[in-house]
């Protein structure tokens, strides 16, 4: 699977990982069934790993499936309160899920942000946290988004990317390029809605020359051709889709008219 450098904190990343929203949010009776995701994914080499409090059960899923194996993937988590103590209990029962330290920390919708980049900071300082980030999935704050992206103080965002939500291409895509931070894509599927609609077998035909074999692979392969993504973190329940997903971080990449093909299928 092809590395992608994470902006400019000298840290590479393959460009298909895994998100958990909805997916570990699980009993324990159901948690095996989610270390079968994980091992799909790590074994495809789609180690980024990405959770949250707001998850539910996620995070200690994800850390219990990752017991043994820690070192293999790149954990991105959260934290989400507006309260300073809550943020400090999320950080460290976070840290204690994922083996004393997390890869990429991020305030979750940038709730308090301020407060939370200083906490995450102290974290850093402290070698529990390795690199810093923030989050948003609504366009209307993605002018907020933009300017603590230009404060120097973060390494990476997370934000909603795919043929039908295409915000980002207007201010935090050129941003994030122009910065040198990193870009982790959510929601590439539109929370599930353009892949309830796929295109017929033969219209996936033309793009067969690019590995294309699936509609979902189609839609991954539309957002890493665009350059200025680092990873997408689709979410999934199912090791075999996991395989699929992973399959669609190698090369050759849409170009300009095969992307815009694949835009036409999805929105019409």
């Amino acid at each position: 699977m092809e590395l992608r450098p994470l902006g400019r904190s000298g840290v590479s990343v393959p460009v298909i990982g895994m998100g958990t929203w909805r997916t570990f949010d699980v009993p324990d009776r159901l948690a095996e069934d989610r270390r079968r995701v994980v091992d799909a994914a790590l074994e495809a080499g789609a180690t980024v790993m990405d959770s949250s409090p707001m998850y539910g059960r996620a995070e200690r899923v994800l850390g219990w499936a990752l017991e043994g194996r820690r070192d293999a993937a790149f954990v991105a988590t959260k934290v989400w309160t507006y309260d300073d103590a809550e943020a400090e209990r999320q950080i460290d029962t976070a840290l204690g899920f994922f083996g004393g330290w997390v890869d990429l920390y991020q305030v979750h919708n940038l709730v308090a942000w301020a407060r939370r980049l200083a906490q995450l900071e102290r974290r850093r300082a402290a070698g529990q946290v390795r690199l810093v980030g923030i989050t948003h999935y609504a366009a209307s704050a993605f002018g907020e988004l933009a300017a603590v992206m230009r404060s120097g103080r973060v390494d990476a965002v997370q934000v909603p990317y795919n043929p039908g939500q295409r915000e980002v291409e207007r201010q935090v895509l050129p941003l994030a390029d122009e910065l040198g931070i990193g870009v982790l894509v959510m929601r590439p599927f539109g929370e599930g809605d353009l892949l309830r609609r796929p295109p017929r077998e033969q219209d996936l035909a033309p793009l067969r020359e690019y590995g294309v074999r699936t509609w979902a692979q189609a839609l991954l392969k539309w957002i890493l051709s665009d350059r200025r993504c680092t990873v997408a973190i689709p979410a999934t329940r199912w090791p075999e889709r996991m395989r699929e997903n992973a399959a669609a971080g190698e090369p050759p990449w849409l170009d300009a008219d095969a992307r815009a093909y694949v835009a036409r299928l999805a929105v019409g």
